[in-house]
């Protein structure tokens, strides 16, 4: 009898039960199929393990030993706990060093067998291991079999599971399970390209039996998340351009007037974009375009090039921004630009959670009434409350820091507006073609004339004083500078410094002839607000902050940035941080500090230190992280790449697209009885994406 896995609890798998079932729902796994699809993060290749006496300096190695000795202790210089192991034998041995993990005391026992994967480096003329990852090799059977001699799976874990525990649990699940499995693509599909079937395929990235055919599993899954992917993406495009949206008339006369608010001239990107843009507003059809470029391009100009051509055609728009500081910063530009100009009549309106219930509802009364020609503002655009009398452009800026279902609230308070979506996360054309399926894509891909050149530096941990003099030099000489932590506030679980223990250190000792700002998250609104403008205006020369200086804050006098612990900062998080600076004709310096313990970490820091590109820094980034991070898996319904890599698998990728072409064209809603697998795996794995447009 056909068993439906996702019926099947994944407390009912030998060795679950119901207190590891909320455990393992904290990687997403609720059912037998979640637990099947839970894939590896990586392999490692335990058929023959590097001996001690052999491993080499620099590299990312999986060695084995013996625990010979084990100890926990303080810092002496920061109080923190330390925990050293020495791993080998009489002749070869490795010492490892982790931080703030004091459960490690109880975890090891000497004698143990461990299995160890980090980077090889030299500390005190001995073999050192920073962080590695661990596992306790036990003499359980089941568990040898599974963790040595073999290509051996490692998967995400979360607390109060263990890589053995979960290679068992799977393990089992596809001894009884996976025949199950129900294979979404067709046969003639797989026939064609030469894939296998899904059981086999499941089998063999789990548990490869050699190289090959982990190779070949991997290009079959990818395949099928790709081809499910494209086909969703294929479907909203046929959806948007079916509907008829603003017929917006552009005339050249109003060009002109526009580009005379400026005294500058605009890039030839920004002029090719915009008569893009402006055959997309005389259409009938909805605008749906994705505009990309590089932090400091210039997206925002023409953003506001849309909404004026909005509001000049008796209409609205709507402009939604992921942070106060932005809108707030939208807002002023836009009206100074305007004023004592053609446009200076046009009413324009700020909506943050800040501002107080009055003011809101008054706001939100004239947006209702038409009163309001352009509403600028955060997620308060898209709450229930707010209607707009005649919307026909919604502007999504920094769209990676907004949902599907948010991008849809906006969009759905006007009757098929106009929609563009902005990011600073350029990604290769090819893959916006693919990826954004759904969506036009413009280029901004030069910089304003003008700019300073960015140089990045990295130093140690133990020579942050040399970027901390690099820092005061620059204030010295009149310029302002950031620095930036990761946290706000002193963790004992993080061995990290953070912004609040340094703002009060610096104003103590480093920097205490200059006038220092503390600036983070958690701060009241006004409270930020009345910081960021001090320093806009020159009155705090170091400006001590968390990530929330990441979009939104122009400041051209600012020419420093110091980053401490760069590592733990996402690789398009460091560049949008970088971005802040070299906004002037002054040159400016990025400076890091960090000593990455992960291959990923020192993978960001190497890209960031060898270009300012933001579409080379993007493509490293898609390499490094994988696409379900990269474009944010809740965002663009890619939670289901699990496996798939659209750089390093394009060829792969355009196959399937070209079968989903040809699929949607033969049938657009998915009606026919051969595509019902397709479609119930669709609306199971996108249900915010495409649920409206397969309903029915």
């Amino acid at each position: 009898m056909m068993k439906n896995l996702r019926e099947i609890s994944v407390q009912y798998i030998k060795g679950v039960g119901p207190a590891r079932k909320k455990t393992f729902e904290r990687l997403g796994v609720f059912n037998a199929e979640d637990l099947l699809y839970l894939f590896p993060r990586r392999h490692e290749d335990r058929r023959s393990m590097t001996p001690l006496s052999d491993v080499k300096v620099g590299e990312w190695q999986t060695i084995s030993g013996k625990i010979l000795k084990h100890s926990g202790r303080k810092s002496w210089h920061t109080k923190k706990h330390v925990y050293e192991m020495q791993v080998g034998n009489e002749k070869s041995r490795i010492f490892c060093v982790w931080f703030n993990r004091p459960y490690l005391d109880r975890y090891f026992e000497v004698g143990q067998q461990v299995v160890l994967y980090g980077k090889v480096n030299i500390y005190k003329d001995r073999l050192q291991l920073v962080s590695p990852d661990y596992e306790v090799i036990t003499d359980d059977e089941e568990d040898r079999s599974l963790s040595v001699g073999r290509i051996v799976p490692i998967y995400p874990l979360t607390r109060g599971i263990s890589q053995r525990y979960i290679r068992k649990t799977i393990k089992r699940c596809l001894d009884k399970y996976v025949t199950f499995a129900k294979d979404v693509l067709p046969y003639e599909l797989r026939r064609k390209y030469k894939l296998d079937n899904l059981i086999k395929s499941l089998w063999n990235i789990h548990f490869p039996e050699n190289e090959k055919k982990q190779a070949v599993a991997y290009k079959r899954v990818s395949f099928e998340e790709f081809f499910l992917f494209q086909v969703s993406v294929l479907l909203r495009r046929l959806n948007i351009i079916q509907k008829k949206g603003f017929a917006h008339c552009v005339t050249d006369d109003f060009y002109k007037k526009f580009l005379n608010l400026f005294d500058f001239d605009l890039t030839k990107a920004q002029k090719k974009v915009i008569d893009e843009i402006k055959c997309d507003l005389s259409s009938k059809s909805p605008m749906h375009r994705l505009l990309q470029g590089d932090v400091g391009s210039g997206k925002t100009l023409v953003a506001f090039f849309v909404c004026l051509a909005s509001v000049k055609n008796g209409h609205q728009a709507a402009f939604m921004a992921p942070t106060e500081i932005l809108a707030r910063q939208h807002s002023e530009v836009f009206k100074k630009v305007i004023e004592k100009s053609p446009f200076s009549k046009i009413r324009i309106e700020i909506l943050i959670n800040e501002i107080d219930k009055k003011e809101k509802e008054k706001i939100i009364k004239k947006v209702k009434q038409g009163e309001v020609d352009i509403l600028i503002g955060t997620h308060a655009l898209i709450q229930q409350a707010v209607e707009f009398k005649n919307l026909s452009v919604a502007i999504i800026d920094e769209q990676h820091k907004f949902g599907v279902r948010q991008r849809a609230l906006l969009s759905a308070k006007g009757k098929s507006p106009d929609v563009l979506v902005m990011t600073a996360t350029p990604i290769p054309r090819t893959l916006c073609l693919t990826l954004y399926g759904d969506l036009d894509v413009s280029t901004i891909n030069e910089m304003p004339p003008g700019r300073g050149k960015i140089e990045t530096t990295l130093f140690s941990h133990d020579d942050a004083a040399s970027a901390y003099k690099v820092v005061e030099e620059s204030v010295q000489s009149g310029q302002q500078a950031y620095i930036v932590y990761p946290i706000i506030d002193e963790s004992e679980k993080l061995d990290l410094k953070s912004a609040e223990q340094m703002f009060k250190q610096f104003k103590a000792k480093e920097f205490k002839k200059f006038r220092l700002g503390l600036l983070h998250g958690q701060m009241k609104k006004h409270q930020a607000q009345d910081i960021m403008h001090k320093f806009k205006q020159g009155e705090i020369q170091i400006l001590v902050a968390t990530t929330v200086l990441e979009v939104g804050v122009d400041v051209p006098n600012a020419t420093v940035m110091l980053v401490e612990h760069a590592d733990r900062f996402g690789l398009s998080q460091l560049h949008q941080l970088r971005g802040r600076i070299g906004r002037g004709e002054l040159n400016s310096e990025c400076l890091l500090v960090a000593e990455p313990t992960t291959q990923e970490g020192q993978a960001r820091l190497d890209a960031l230190l060898s270009t300012t590109d933001g579409f080379k820094i993007a493509q490293e980034d898609l390499l490094i992280r994988g696409p379900g991070e990269f474009f944010g898996r809740h965002q663009h319904g890619l939670n289901e790449l699990k496996i798939a890599n659209p750089q390093a698998q394009l060829d792969i990728l355009e196959q399937a697209r070209a079968e989903a072409i040809d699929l949607t064209k033969q049938d657009p809603r998915l009606k026919k009885s051969a595509n019902t697998v397709i479609k119930d795996t669709i609306l199971r794995r996108y249900p915010n994406y495409l649920a409206n447009i397969l309903s029915g």
